[in-house]
């Protein structure tokens, strides 16, 4: 297939390239800093800002699907502003482009702790993640009420961290999977990023969302 991936160099993104690559998909990587990836033979790179719609629609076109781990940084002080004008661009550009299979990797924040109670809005939740979290939850909002793309989202579990890739995890809804003992359920990296490419090669979930876990 031919793949167009936002966000790249980040910690899931460049997990997501690796994978795609490495079964034989033809990449376009949006970049705002084409030089942080490094050349490879099916890996094209285009210097794009994704705020901005007709960047992503020059860049998009052609492609049979998007996957999306935009994040404009944990660190950013504005960050509840930043991913929302950021997905601005990214939903618009897509729908210029003429590109209706998009999938996006929001976060576990918006996942239910218990029916009608989403982990962000625990009183445990840590206040450093909280406005990006509640980004991500807006835009699961957003695309629920999204009748133009084929969209799907997915919300990794509470851990997740680099480690081995297995090609194993399980599946579930709109609920945090349960963990082992006190454990929160968690997922390398490397086995999210085969979650991700598992739908976008063979679509399960489009317009909903799901969560994976080892």
């Amino acid at each position: 297939m031919k793949i167009a991936l936002i966000g790249g160099t980040g910690f899931v993104g460049s997990a997501v390239l690796t994978e795609l690559l490495s079964r034989g998909h033809a990449v376009t990587a949006l970049a705002r800093h084409p030089e942080k990836l490094a050349a490879q033979a099916t890996l094209k790179v285009v210097k794009a800002d994704v705020a901005q719609a007709a960047e992503v629609a020059s860049a998009v076109t052609g492609h049979d699907a998007v996957v999306s781990a935009y994040n404009p940084g944990w660190g950013e002080a504005d960050i509840f502003r930043l991913f929302g004008r950021g997905y601005d661009g990214i939903l618009a550009g897509l729908k210029q482009a003429g590109v209706k299979r998009v999938l996006a990797v929001g976060g576990a924040g918006s996942l239910e702790v218990v029916p009608g109670l989403q982990l962000v809005d625990t009183p445990e939740f840590p206040a450093e993640w909280k406005q990006g979290a509640l980004a991500a939850r807006d835009l699961l909002t957003r695309l629920r009420n999204e009748t133009a793309l084929d969209w799907t989202f997915l919300s990794p579990p509470i851990a997740l961290a680099p480690g081995e890739r297995t090609g194993q995890y399980r599946v579930g809804g709109d609920q945090l999977l349960p963990g082992q003992g006190e454990q929160p359920a968690g997922i390398s990296v490397q086995d999210l990023a085969v979650a991700i490419v598992d739908e976008i090669e063979k679509p399960k979930h489009v317009r909903q969302r799901f969560t994976v876990a080892n």
